[in-house]
């Protein structure tokens, strides 16, 4: 009697767990860590290189050149001779070319724009900058000097500390009155009086000599040896 159970539970143990229930799926369950889809572009890494290709230079166009010579004229430039120089285009590409910058300036709010003087174009600032403006040109003429200024200057820098009558030995010339405007635009100063009879004013150059000539010290002036003659 209890054999006959067992032999039962037997059967129905092999039924309810078949062998084929042990055997692996042929397809196997995708890995969710990993998609297929491509990343995209905005999450890319920025290394990845692109296929576009990056150009070696701008591209030089005739604004290009004409907005060139305008920032390096000092002076007004005739249509003519700008039409001369660039080459590809004649007066009337000229003046279109000049319009066409003077709206990309306004646009972009820039402090200059191209303005006809005296026949020919010329790069100016803006009128609202004038009051700024007028301090540099302030600056530029107490510190301009003559022919006449500059020499007594280099004298003075090369010879410091000295004596006026060295300098007026070595002009040729009286040396007070330039001395005294050097003075008066703070290039030149009293260094001291010399051990001669009657202690005669020496004189020298100032930090704002070095500052105008873009001199770190009197060490850089340059060399003012004469030079040899080849015949001698």
């Amino acid at each position: 009697m209890q054999d006959s159970e067992i032999d039962k539970k037997d059967d129905l143990d092999t039924e309810t767990f078949p062998e084929s229930a042990e055997t692996v799926p042929d397809d196997p369950v995708p890995d969710e860590s990993k998609p297929d889809d491509p990343i995209p572009d905005e999450q890319a890494p920025d290394n990845i290189e692109s296929d576009e290709p990056v150009p070696d230079e701008v591209e030089i166009t005739t604004a290009n050149v004409l907005e060139a010579i305008l920032f390096a004229a000092d002076e007004p430039v005739a249509p003519a001779r700008l039409a001369d120089i660039i080459g590809t285009c004649g007066v009337k590409q000229i003046r279109q070319h000049i319009d066409e910058l003077n709206e990309k300036y306004e646009q972009t709010g820039c402090v200059f724009r191209v303005e006809a003087i005296a026949g020919g174009y010329l790069m100016l600032t803006q009128p609202r900058f004038n009051p700024w403006l007028r301090q540099l040109i302030k600056v530029r003429s107490e510190t301009k000097l003559s022919p006449a200024a500059l020499e007594t200057l280099a004298i003075i820098a090369y010879k410091q500390p000295v004596m006026r009558v060295d300098v007026e030995a070595i002009r040729g010339v009286g040396a007070g009155e330039m001395t005294r405007q050097l003075i008066e635009k703070g290039l030149v100063k009293i260094a001291g009086r010399a051990e001669e009879l009657g202690r005669p004013l020496l004189y020298g150059t100032t930090r704002k000599f070095l500052e105008i000539f873009g001199l770190d010290s009197l060490k850089d002036l340059p060399n003012a040896d004469t030079p040899k003659d080849n015949n001698s």
